[in-house]
């Protein structure tokens, strides 16, 4: 275990030049004093680290030192071409970037190793568009990806409802969620999420901009997509649940969260077990659909109109099992 965070801080500073223990803390999930003995121990080892005093300073390698690390286990050259995506990587314009990239990872496993790409591609496949999709990329997805590598501001034409728009801006990443690319760009100094099938043209200028390194992609896209979910879910629902429907709901939620707030709304069980509650839901309509997969797990209590629909569904349930003569 420490061999390997050695190895991880030595990688650290290789990439990054300069750091600070606390930044190094963070990155390796330990205690600043931990750092302290790790870099004592790679110093001990012959590993030229060097501390720089000061405000600014942190740890760095002296004189460019680079480290050539031939130790992959078969699990971590399995990993590494389980990871490139070749689809959507492909889609954005860099299949023979990938290759390459394959390609030279490959040349540099020793012979024992050579077979991992082939045993990854036999084990796992990941197919990233969602049912009843179209597969193939937008027009404009290649165009837009060289913008986001190079940090050049875009001008974007938009197909929003019936008309067009443009927007001028600098785009920040692309994100791809069940088959569908979004293109995350900042207007003025907000950020705006596009979906790439509705862009109908693409100018890139000759102007880069400054990209804001504190922006993180993945958290900005966990949050906007919550935002989202939870715009939607504009009514609520009062249910008693039995332990089975309970359980059976986390697979009808619209979204984790859903799930999470409606168990903690619950109240104690009664003496059979059955829990009340409250679940955000979108409308009455889907309300209804959702809940006619708990069946007799769940008692709708409010509001009365889709307690009223339930129970007649539940009615014309039960009447088509009633046995011929009387129907």
């Amino acid at each position: 275990m420490r061999a390997s965070r050695l190895i991880s801080l030595v990688l650290l500073l290789q990439s990054r030049e300069t750091m600070t223990a606390a930044e190094l803390a963070r990155e390796l999930e330990v205690s600043e004093r931990t750092v302290y003995r790790d870099v004592l121990a790679l110093s001990a080892a012959g590993v030229p680290v060097y501390a720089d005093r000061g405000r600014a300073g942190g740890y760095r390698l002296l004189g460019g030192y680079r480290t050539r690390l031939t130790g992959l286990t078969r699990d971590e050259a399995e990993a590494l071409f389980l990871s490139g995506l070749p689809g959507p990587a492909g889609e954005m314009g860099l299949a023979d970037a990938v290759a390459a990239a394959e390609l030279k990872v490959l040349a540099a496993l020793p012979p024992s190793l050579r077979d991992a790409p082939a045993r990854a591609g036999q084990r796992f496949h990941l197919d990233v568009p969602g049912w009843f999709r179209e597969s193939a990329p937008p027009p404009w997805l290649a165009e837009l990806a060289r913008a986001v590598w190079r940090d050049r501001v875009v001008e974007l034409r938009y197909r929003r409802g019936d008309r067009e728009v443009t927007r001028e801006l600098c785009p920040y990443g692309l994100v791809l969620k069940s088959g569908i690319w979004y293109l995350v760009g900042c207007v003025g100094d907000r950020y705006r999420t596009y979906r790439v099938d509705r862009v109908t043209g693409v100018e890139v200028g000759g102007e880069s901009f400054d990209r804001d390194d504190n922006f993180d992609l993945a958290a900005y896209w966990r949050e906007q997509a919550e935002a989202f979910l939870r715009s939607m879910l504009r009514a609520e629902v009062t249910i008693r649940l039995s332990p089975a429907g309970l359980r059976r709901l986390r697979h009808l939620a619209d979204a984790p969260f859903v799930y999470a707030e409606a168990l903690a709304a619950a109240g104690e069980p009664d003496g059979l077990g059955w829990v009340v509650t409250r679940l955000p839901v979108e409308s009455v309509e889907v309300a209804y659909s959702q809940l006619l997969g708990l069946g007799p797990e769940v008692e709708v209590l409010d509001p009365p109109e889709l307690r009223e629909r339930l129970a007649d569904a539940a009615r014309r349930s039960a009447a088509l099992y009633l046995p011929t003569g009387q129907r």
